[in-house]
């Protein structure tokens, strides 16, 4: 009975854990490693799928199912286990990501042809990710199952997304048997449309997520699901009244998936309670064709997966996530027009980080106005266009072109997908009894390696965070625990740490413009757009840096 660990061990993106008993091999979650994870672990699988006979996956996000497709190119002929909603999410998901896997190799085989490189494969394609939908075996919550001889299964509402789940898995091996419990990831409390993550009782080990164990989230916390909506809501009104009175637009950048629902269902209640009396129609365009087809799957979803508040919109014959006034827009050019409306409206695109699709189109058109916001609802990773505008710069630049920040810009609070950490600690409480070990995963290395010592040095777990590759026999070995809650990276020794990686990636960026300016005038139409997109982020960068240091310098 052995657990691997080979993706978010001590990092966030590409969860993956091998699981061993009585000869069957089976994997929880087939995650795609994404940014830094990306360049540490790779992409490729470090098995071959045909190794492998059935897959339990707790959720959609690509983090967690953006491997499947390769598993299968790989060989894999087994069974794909979540729940029903999952496996529908899975379906344009996979395919969106097989579409970005197409579009960069052939930017890669464009540069190599002009090299004479030989040219890359995409790591999957769109149609294999159509295959890989044939292998999902859909199931409700609540309904143990046997997967085969000596494995049981049972999907638990893990309140982080439509269809997101922790999975128990009871094994026996032998005379032996024990009980486990993945967690997935864990959601926050009173989220909009979804139910609150469901509790255990009990459990021999237990694998979970630590995105936010050594935080709070900011802000007022809330008695119930009602009163959690209205007031998310009424902040959310507030904004589109004072930017409307403004004659601006309220920017939203959002991720297509589940953080846009959430928004539809408050401007829904918006609507439905009448909080922005003196606007008649509240123009809402929702501009992303993968946000537009999760929609339809939320609404297709409904059923055993919204909650109380939501089911009652139901039960009165309302969709929960559609209103009078929300316009799809699915075309470029219906995109394209809204930036040359005159009245006030609030729009929401993608990507939720400013990093590429229509949100930069309109942020281009409405950074600079006085009179729009821009509303910020998610994380915002360390080196995107979102981050450097939430976090203050006075111009970015988008396109080539340099865009001063007059916009007035926010961020609504109170809305977050992750459990913190409060809330992993409540989730961990409701146990019985201690379980035997608690393996910590999904959370930035010293994230991971506090929460894992503060379970252990303040609640008496036997705890550990497991590195990648590091694997376990569960009735034989040893297992490490963490002792101590250690902030394991100063913020100092962090600053070291990039500073460093600054003077190597300067190093490349010095190389990178010798070939460029050797070749003259001479630069195609592809190569001067990646000119302009590296010329982009090192003006994005020199004006952070100068901000830094204007504050703290000398």
């Amino acid at each position: 009975m052995r657990i691997t660990f080979l993706g978010a061990a001590r990092s966030v993106t590409g969860s993956t854990i091998l699981m061993e008993s009585g000869g069957v091999k089976f994997l929880i979650d087939c995650g795609l490693p994404q940014g830094d994870d990306a360049k540490t672990l790779g992409l490729k699988l470090p098995f071959r799928g045909d190794e492998i006979d059935y897959v339990l996956l707790t959720h959609a996000h690509i983090d967690h199912s953006g491997r499947i497709p390769l598993l299968i190119k790989g060989g894999f002929k087994g069974e794909i286990h979540s729940t029903s909603a999952t496996a529908d999410l899975c379906a344009i998901m996979l395919a969106d990501s097989g579409h970005i896997q197409e579009t960069e190799s052939e930017w890669h085989n464009r540069k190599n042809r002009r090299s004479g490189l030989p040219e890359v494969e995409p790591l999957y394609t769109v149609e294999d990710a159509k295959k890989a939908l044939n292998y999902f075996v859909g199931h409700p919550y609540n309904q143990r199952f046997t997967l085969t001889e000596g494995i049981e299964v049972e999907f638990i509402d893990a309140g982080h997304l439509l269809g997101s789940s922790s999975i128990q898995v009871w094994l026996k091996e032998g005379d032996e048997e024990r009980h486990f419990i993945f967690s997935g990831d864990i959601g926050n409390l009173d989220q909009p449309i979804i139910e609150d993550p469901v509790y255990f009782t009990n459990g021999d080990f237990v694998v979970m997520e630590s995105t936010y164990g050594d935080r709070l989230h900011t802000g007022e916390s809330f008695a119930n699901q009602k009163e959690a909506t209205h007031e998310r809501s009424k902040q959310l009104a507030e904004i589109i009244d004072e930017t409307f009175k403004q004659g601006g637009n309220v920017i939203i950048p959002s991720f297509a998936v589940g953080r846009t629902q959430e928004l539809l269902y408050l401007l829904r209640y918006i609507v439905d309670n009448n909080l922005l009396p003196h606007i008649e129609h509240l123009p809402v365009f929702l501009d992303s064709p993968l946000a537009i087809e999760a929609t339809k799957i939320f609404s297709r979803n409904i059923e055993g997966y919204f909650d109380e508040e939501a089911m009652e919109v139901v039960k009165r014959g309302g969709n929960p996530l559609i209103f009078d006034s929300l316009v799809p827009t699915v075309t470029a050019d219906e995109s394209k027009e809204l930036n040359f409306r005159k009245e006030s409206c609030v729009i929401i695109s993608s990507s939720g980080m400013c990093e590429a699709g229509r949100i930069k189109h309109h942020l281009k058109h409405n950074l600079w106005r006085r009179e729009s916001t821009i509303l910020f609802c998610g994380y915002q990773a360390k080196g995107t266009l979102g981050r450097s505008i939430l976090d203050g710069a006075k111009r970015v630049t988008i396109f080539g072109e340099k865009i001063e920040v007059r916009a007035s810009i926010k961020k609504l609070e109170n809305i977050s997908g992750h459990a913190d950490q409060e809330g992993l600690i409540k989730w961990l409480s409701s146990f019985n009894k201690p379980p035997c070990h608690i393996f910590v995963v999904h959370g930035e290395e010293r994230v991971a390696h506090y929460f894992a010592g503060l379970l252990g040095s303040s609640f008496n777990y036997k705890a550990w965070a497991p590195e990648a590759g590091q694997s376990f026999d569960l009735l034989k070995d040893h297992l490490p625990v963490a002792t101590e809650a250690k902030r394991w990276v100063g913020a100092l020794e962090e600053l070291k740490g990039l500073y460093q990686k600054l003077d190597h990636s300067f190093a490349q960026l010095e190389g990178l413009y010798k070939r460029l300016r050797s070749r003259g005038e001479n630069l195609d139409k592809e190569v001067n757009s990646e000119a302009q997109r590296v010329a982009d982020a090192v003006e994005r960068l020199v004006d952070e840096l100068d901000e830094v240091n204007e504050r703290w310098g000398s």
